[in-house]
Formats: C-alpha cells, sequence, structure tokens
C-alpha cells in the first residue's frame, strides 16, 4: 500500500557534552503512572541533585519506566505541543529534550513545561549543532544514568504520530522484542505529504542498506524506536560512529550484531507541517557510503553479546 497524500497533524528535528539537564533519581522498577516525581534546573555546565517529591502517604515516590527522547534544534512551533502530546498518553512517558543551543528561544519553551510538569520533562542542552546521532548518544546515556528501562528516539515536528509511542512500547514491554522500529515500510510505503523523489529515495536506500548488511528490516533508515535500556548498555555507544542518517542504519545494525532481536510496528510518516527540515543531500551521502564501511568494518569487529550486561 502506498500513502502520499494530505493530512494535518500539529507538527523534525536535529540535534554530545550535555551542558543542561533536569534530575531524576536512578531505578530499574517498572512502570507507575504518576505525575510525582522530581525536578531540578540548573546552570549550564552544572547539575545539581533534585528533590523527589513524597508521594500522599509518605512512601517513596512512584516512578516511570519509559522516557521518549526528543532531539530539538529551532522548533519553537512543535516544543510545547509534542511535549504535551506525550505526557497526554495512557502510558506514562516522561520527556528528555536535547536542545542544540537552537536561537528561535525552544530551550526556554521546554524550561516552561518543566515547571508545569515536575519530573516529566527533561533538557539537556548543549553548546551548537552537533548531529543527529550525538544528539541521541548524549540521550542514551543520560537516561541510562536516569534509570529508564525503555528509551525512545522520536522527532520533534509530529511527523512522527505519539500515539504509536503504545504500540511501541507493548511490542518491548509485552511482545519480546529488544528494539521496536516504527516502519514506514513493512505494509507497503506509508509515507503521507513527501515528494515522490524523496518517498523513492527513502524506499530505496532502506532497500540497499537490506541487501549491504544483511538485516531483515524494511525500513532500516527509521528514526523512531523504542530500546529495551539493556541494548543500548550493551552495545557500547562510544563506538557507533555516525552522526546523521547513517546513524539509525548503525544503530539496527549493531544491535543485530549484539544478538538482540529487533521487530518492526508498523506507522504512518507525515511530513512536517510546521518549522524547518534538517534534512540534506550530505546526510544521504553518510548513509551510502557509510553502509559498506559499516558492513567491512563488521567482518573483524568483536560485538559484545546480549546478556554480557549483569
Amino acid at each position: 500500500m502506498v500513502r502520499i497524500g494530505t493530512s494535518v497533524p500539529n507538527g523534525g528535528a536535529l540535534t554530545d557534552n550535555p551542558e543542561m539537564t533536569t534530575g531524576r533519581q536512578n531505578h530499574r522498577s517498572t512502570a507507575h503512572k504518576t505525575n510525582n516525581s522530581m525536578s531540578a534546573q540548573v546552570s549550564p555546565g552544572k547539575e545539581i541533585p533534585s528533590t523527589p517529591k513524597s508521594s500522599p502517604s509518605g512512601s517513596e515516590p512512584q516512578r516511570r519506566d519509559s522516557v521518549v527522547i526528543i532531539p530539538m534544534y529551532n522548533e519553537r512551533e512543535n516544543a510545547a505541543a509534542i511535549i504535551e502530546a506525550v505526557l497526554a498518553l495512557p502510558h506514562s512517558f516522561d520527556v528528555l529534550v536535547i536542545d542544540d543551543n537552537s536561537p528561535d528561544g525552544t530551550a526556554a519553551i521546554v524550561k516552561g513545561k518543566i515547571a508545569e510538569h515536575p519530573g516529566r520533562v527533561h533538557i539537556l542542552e548543549r553548546k551548537g549543532k552537533l548531529g543527529l546521532g550525538t544528539a541521541y548518544i548524549a540521550g542514551f546515556k543520560r537516561s541510562i544514568e536516569m534509570g529508564y528501562d525503555y528509551i525512545f528516539e522520536m522527532d520533534a515536528d509530529f511527523s512522527h504520530n505519539p500515539n504509536d509511542l503504545i504500540p511501541l512500547y507493548e511490542a518491548c514491554a509485552k511482545g519480546g522484542a529488544d528494539m521496536a522500529i516504527g516502519s514506514r515500510y513493512i505494509t507497503g510505503v506509508n509515507v503521507v505529504n513527501w515528494p515522490m523523489g524523496r518517498v523513492l529515495m527513502s524506499y530505496f536506500a532502506s532497500k540497499y542498506v537490506r541487501f549491504v548488511t544483511g538485516l531483515d528490516i524494511h525500513d532500516t533508515t527509521a528514526g523512531f524506536a523504542c530500546y529495551r535500556r539493556e541494548v543500548l548498555e550493551t552495545m557500547e555507544l562510544d563506538k557507533i560512529r555516525f552522526k546523521g542518517y547513517a546513524f539509525q542504519i548503525e544503530m539496527k545494525f549493531t544491535a543485530s550484531k549484539c544478538g538482540f532481536k529487533l521487530v518492526e510496528v508498523p506507522i504512518v510518516f507525515v511530513n512536517r507541517v510546521l518549522g524547518t527540515s534538517k534534512m540534506n543531500s550530505g546526510i544521504f551521502g553518510e548513509a551510502l557510503f557509510g553502509v559498506m564501511k559499516l558492513k567491512l568494518s563488521s567482518l573483524t569487529r568483536k560485538y559484545p553479546k546480549k546478556g554480557s550486561i549483569s
């Protein structure tokens, strides 16, 4: 099935060196729906432990097991809306924004949401635009430190429907997957409002990656995914080299080489309505030539295996 038409969501994201975080205590618990947790805003370059809010009974504050990492660069049109959409879901997801010093004031909007939703929204500010891959790596490391069990990637521009976080979560939490991928191509071509040229480029890029790497994944370049924390703890994040489009390919390829189970969950991808796309020809070039390098280097690399992390 090919879906190339019109849609009107509330409509990217592009954005290692963490400069600012909001706090949350480390934990390894299962999900509990609550708004009680903790939050702290700090000056760049510093991190201050936050004080957890007690539950009404005076017991330990309740925890959530999931965090959605949303890189942002000049996303003031989308920042507040995408955060609210995630927080409104029936499963409790926290939000970690990675902001690359957006000149349009994105960070200020996010900090407003931190004040509105203590303990639910966090921000990690970086000094400049350092690439999508490094933004996610920084977010992964911070999310692991904060103790989340399920860690998500999602764009800021509503091209990824926040409602699809639920089936991605269920695929990992209940379905036995180690990594769940929001796939545009597992049931045809489910893309809305993209020019035909970009649809074809993306679709055949995934076919090319699948052929070269041997990955049994239809949407190898997808940027909407859920990881169990063990995947990210195992796969040696500091050895992930790509920063742009190829980053998503490298993450899937590495997870597969480590012996983790990857599954695809069908989604409909909708092109952004508000803001400016960060996609460019250089990103595609990195993916095209990087895939061959990735495959060749894998022939001599020894990958850590699932279950090797205690």
